[in-house]
């Protein structure tokens, strides 16, 4: 079976930890290009834009798209245009009219379109859908919190509009949450905390339910110092379920916690070489639809400024 040719559009820190060890391990997959604003030296040819791409003589079938949120609309459009699949790291864009435009263009080129949730290929993510589909779910409580400095460095685009804040890690726990409960998720109130120079919240607690009446709170931060922590806790009639990690830790009850391996990329790519191959669309909007409430809905309150190398105090 041919390789599929993928140029890799953003070669940032996502794509280099995490897309081009996926792609190399994966042999239905050849990387055979980069576009960059640097010349990133990653062992294929590199060009500058995607319009330079295009118009060369580089052989692609597909392109994976690693920028920042703001700009992935404009690419995937040019791409899907030229009958191009496409995969797209989370979230598929800043605005909800983006990602149905995509959708709409793909299915009307016949080409495959992928939005990456990639949280929900975590090892404890599936057997946690598994156990939860026949308990009674009475509460859940998600923690996720991470301190920018260490895990976005220097990277402004956070805080514009688009970039979405705490919200760029917290859409990775609604991903997972909108997996794994069998009930659709509502919002039901959410307090955004904006630094005074910042576009983007720092902070958010959102208030959600299901369609059955669970009550799902989440408590957001994106200035936690020390240790992060990714932690999502369901209490069901007979046990506690967590996963911890980012869904790389399952816990039930009192077993001894499972730490599953590190798939999360494999699985993507595995995935969107079927959809590849079968010419279709799998893009789910659920998590970026309860951001999306959470910022026509939300509550707001002003924190002083962000500033990169010290805390935010008050």
């Amino acid at each position: 079976m041919q390789k599929i040719r993928i140029a890799l559009v953003g070669v940032g820190k996502i794509a280099r930890d995490q897309h081009i060890p996926a792609l190399l391990q994966n042999p239905g997959f050849e990387l055979v290009a980069a576009v960059s604003l640097m010349d990133e030296q990653v062992g294929v040819p590199h060009f500058a834009t995607v319009a330079e791409l295009l118009r060369s003589a580089a052989v692609v079938d597909a392109v994976v798209i690693c920028t920042p949120p703001q700009v992935r609309f404009d690419i995937a459009r040019q791409v899907l245009q030229q009958g191009l699949h496409v995969m797209l790291e989370k979230p598929p864009a800043p605005r909800l009219t983006e990602v149905q435009a995509l959708v709409a263009l793909a299915k009307a080129q016949g080409v495959a379109l992928f939005a990456a949730w990639h949280c929900r290929e975590a090892a404890g993510v599936e057997p946690a859908r598994q156990w939860l589909a026949s308990r009674a779910l009475q509460r859940v409580n998600i923690s996720w919190k991470e301190d920018v400095r260490v895990w976005h460095p220097g990277q402004a685009w956070i805080w514009q509009p688009g970039g979405m804040g705490v919200f760029d890690p917290g859409i990775n726990a609604l991903s997972i949450i909108t997996r794994i409960l069998p009930d659709r998720l509502v919002l039901r109130d959410a307090n955004l905390v904006f630094p005074s120079n910042c576009h983007a919240p720092i902070r958010a607690q959102l208030s959600m339910v299901s369609s059955a009446g669970v009550e799902v709170v989440a408590d957001l931060d994106f200035e936690h110092r020390g240790e992060p922590c990714w932690d999502i806790v369901c209490e069901s009639d007979t046990a506690t379920l967590q996963l911890s990690e980012g869904g790389a830790v399952l816990q039930i009850g009192e077993q001894a916690p499972v730490r599953g391996p590190d798939v999360e990329y494999p699985r993507l790519y595995r995935r969107f070489a079927q959809l590849v191959r079968d010419c279709t669309v799998d893009v789910d909007t659920t998590p970026l639809e309860l951001v999306a409430d959470a910022f026509l809905c939300g509550r707001r309150a002003t924190a002083p400024a962000f500033i990169e190398d010290q805390g935010i105090s008050g």
